[in-house]
């Protein structure tokens, strides 16, 4: 519909550059002769149902006793129909993702459940220190997947901080940001520059995507909040309003057991 609309337009437009006698021409929108700037304004609104270049005789002869000579001997007529207000929104919700088929997607991204055994791993962390998993039992542990290229995940660890670190700083917590796919070199630099921002803690890297690949795969950051048995008991994926409450909330509780 749309590139009907551009290639008809563009036929309109290039009729105009040449230098020789413009053709006549009517566009007709809603019983009403229009502009051809209304035109754009109703492609850009996505009303357009339909555009016909030419019409018959019959028809011609119609318009011509509606709208006299403004019909004349044009030499081609634009009949533009024009979406209903229900078309046009049901057009809306036919093409809008649906917020189910989103969710299953991201639950597809996910190699790891809630109520799963979370796969032990050893990371390299960026101060020469290596933390083993299955070494934390007992403890309440926060896996986030992340990448220094990501705005999404240095948005989440701005809250960090304040919300999960200073919190939780003296009981049974451990946080293990994992950079994916990703040198040393890099995630020190970016770990440096954020500490002069006041976002300081230690951080892991996974330039293989080892770890990484035993838990998701698709877009970060994502989150898994493992219970001191060692056990995934709740997952975020992406960023949302009020997701790192949530991750808060729920280690509160676990800490808690």
């Amino acid at each position: 519909m749309i590139v009907l609309f551009f290639a008809l337009y563009g036929l309109v437009l290039f009729g105009q550059e040449k230098d020789v006698k413009k053709p006549e021409q009517v566009i007709i929108a809603n019983n009403e002769i229009i502009t051809k700037e209304k035109l754009v304004e109703y492609g850009e609104q996505g009303s357009i149902k339909a555009m016909n270049k030419g019409v018959t005789q019959d028809e011609r002869n119609k318009l011509a006793e509606k709208f006299g000579d403004k019909i004349g001997d044009r030499e081609f007529i634009i009949r533009v129909d024009l979406l209903k207000e229900q078309e046009k929104l049901k057009r809306k919700i036919e093409t809008k993702p649906s917020s189910t088929n989103e969710s299953k997607k991201r639950e597809n991204e996910l190699k790891l459940n809630i109520d799963d055994f979370a796969i032990d791993f050893t990371v390299q962390m960026i101060n020469g220190e290596k933390i083993t998993l299955s070494d934390l039992k007992g403890k309440v542990v926060l896996v986030n997947y992340w990448a220094t290229w990501r705005s999404n995940c240095l948005k989440e660890f701005a809250e960090i901080p304040e919300k999960i670190l200073e919190p939780f700083e003296d009981r049974d917590f451990v946080f293990i940001p994992i950079s994916i796919g990703e040198n040393k070199e890099k995630v020190q630099r970016k770990i440096s520059k954020m500490k002069e921002n006041g976002i300081d803690f230690n951080a892991g890297i996974d330039p293989t995507k080892k770890i990484w690949n035993q838990y998701a795969t698709g877009g970060i950051p994502k989150n898994f909040v493992i219970d001191k048995n060692g056990i995934v008991k709740y997952i975020s994926i992406g960023i949302s309003e009020g997701n790192i409450d949530k991750l808060a909330t729920e280690i509160k509780k676990l800490l808690a057991e």
